[in-house]
């Protein structure tokens, strides 16, 4: 067996033996190694902290099993020694646990359904989460989202549930881009009931099915919250399309929010229960209102697909200096002014506002007339 293999193995022991996050056994692994903390955890060998994080399971050798179980079902184990390992993005939960932030321990390694790379389709990713019990806008607007994020090529990640995850998924297939599921559940845990055909989808056209619960686990709350930090991880945006005072939707973006990812809101109707978590956001500045794909993409940095800064409209002003500017802005659009007026209007010295006038007539800025100095009518 390669040595990859063989590291493979036991990681594949260790995902079963605790429950993630895990943060001791995480650390051990990292001082280690894999296979050398996986036999020391079989023994019990291992400190306090890890024990305590294994003892329930640790006679659950079943690696072999697992990784079999998921080839049956066309998955795989994708390990830190891999290369399609989304180290960089990853890293920010190792950067967030040291600093303290409970429960922000990286993945030992992901189950993976797909062909999709994951440390390829991370970059510029976008996680799309938002209400189970979603209302028509917000179901549209996340549909959108996706499509159009999808359509420029920039992956959109969800949690597969019903509502707007389903929606975002929905969109970004449509538009024939990446999109990935990750669950708070094992991959063969058919849930939710009425998403496992999304998820075959999802697999089949390019996207990835992602969990780090082994095969047979079902799922559970904590699972879920547990979950989202991953979804927040593994992007570099998270759009929050509705949510309410409390939701998994919330304490995904406040997951990113602590990982220093851009966390971006949906303004909804002041009426909707299930914006409330929005505006809460947007108003305690914990989120960026965003109302577009554009603005979206702008937020999370990815400046158009071929990463420049989209054209914006140009205004005809824009290309005068500050104090030609404020002469322009202290002209009249009808009656004439004296310099002297203009001059106290802007607050720049009337010397230099007679020398700014006569060139801001040659440029087709100002007109001068019988009665002064005016904007021209067709530079307003």
């Amino acid at each position: 067996m390669s040595t990859v293999e063989s590291e493979r193995k036991a990681r594949a022991y260790l995902l079963r033996v605790a429950e993630p996050p895990a943060p001791g056994l995480v650390g051990f692994v990292g001082a280690h190694g894999p296979v050398v903390a996986a036999e020391r955890v079989r023994r019990g060998d291992c400190p306090p902290k890890v024990r305590e994080e294994t003892s329930a399971r640790r006679e659950y050798d079943r690696a072999d099993h697992d990784l079999a179980r998921a080839a049956a079902a066309g998955a795989r184990l994708v390990v830190p020694e891999d290369e399609e390992w989304p180290a960089w993005p990853l890293h920010s939960l190792t950067l967030a646990a040291a600093r303290g932030v409970q429960g922000s321990s990286p993945p030992l390694a992901l189950w993976v359904r797909g062909e999709l790379s994951l440390a390829e389709v991370v970059d510029g990713a976008v996680a799309i989460v938002g209400a189970r019990a979603a209302t028509a806008y917000g179901e549209h607007q996340a549909t959108e989202l996706a499509y159009g994020l999808a359509d420029r090529g920039m992956a959109v990640f969800s949690g597969s549930a019903y509502g707007v995850d389903g929606a975002a998924h929905r969109g970004a297939l449509a538009a024939g881009g990446p999109t990935v599921a990750v669950l708070g559940c094992a991959l063969d845990a058919g849930y939710p009931a009425g998403h496992v055909s999304l998820q075959d989808r999802i697999a089949a056209n390019g996207g990835a099915v992602v969990s780090e619960y082994p095969p047979g686990t079902p799922p559970a709350r904590h699972r879920f919250l547990v979950r989202n930090r991953l979804i927040a991880a593994l992007t570099e945006g998270t759009v929050v399309v509705e949510a309410g005072r409390r939701s998994g939707a919330r304490n995904t973006a406040g997951t990113a929010g602590a990982l220093g990812k851009a966390v971006m809101a949906l303004p909804g109707p002041v009426t909707s229960a299930t914006s409330v978590g929005c505006h809460t956001l947007i108003r305690e500045s914990q989120a960026t209102l965003v109302a577009s794909v554009e603005e979206v993409v702008e937020t999370v940095g990815r400046l158009g697909s071929g990463g420049a800064e989209p054209e914006r409209p140009r205004r005809a002003t824009d290309g005068l200096a500050p104090e030609a500017l404020r002469v322009y802005e202290a002209l009249p659009s009808r009656a004439g002014r004296s310099a002297d007026r203009v001059a106290a209007d802007s607050g720049v010295p009337v010397h230099t506002v007679r020398a700014l006038l006569p060139a801001l007539e040659i440029d087709g800025f100002a007109s001068r007339g019988e009665a002064g100095w005016r904007r021209c009518p067709r530079r307003s």
